[in-house]
């Protein structure tokens, strides 16, 4: 799985997920509880220019928050993925940010299942 798009994306303001698109609330997600199972395919340029803006802006609105699916595992526990935003998700870990801009969405295994095939992990 590769996250292109291009710069334009970045900047606009429209840019919407079809995940979150309902969804208005964002929340600063600690960056050390997001599993990305999938290794990303980044464009360099894209990570420095997305560095540059999260650094010379104070407004987090200036970049889009990420999709983070929220799991409840068969005991209770809480489980964050992401798939979507490499770029965005490697420049905030780049920055050494401790959280990141994300919307999340309650999900379910069924729904990671699709991601994951048959390496889902059960989770607790």
């Amino acid at each position: 799985m590769s996250c292109q798009s291009s710069s334009a994306d970045v900047k606009n303001s429209d840019n919407r997920s079809v995940h979150s698109d309902g969804i208005e609330e964002v929340h600063n997600v600690p960056m050390h509880v997001i599993v990305r199972p999938i290794p990303p395919v980044l464009d360099e340029q894209k990570v420095e220019s997305l560095m540059n803006t999260i650094k010379e802006s104070a407004d987090i609105n200036v970049v889009p928050p990420i999709d983070v699916l929220w799991i409840k595992g068969r005991e209770g526990g809480n489980y964050y993925y992401s798939f979507g935003g490499c770029h965005r998700f490697a420049a905030y870990q780049r920055l050494k940010m401790t959280t990141i801009p994300a919307k999340i969405i309650k999900s379910n295994v069924s729904d990671l299942s699709t991601y994951l095939g048959a390496s889902t992990p059960d989770l607790r």
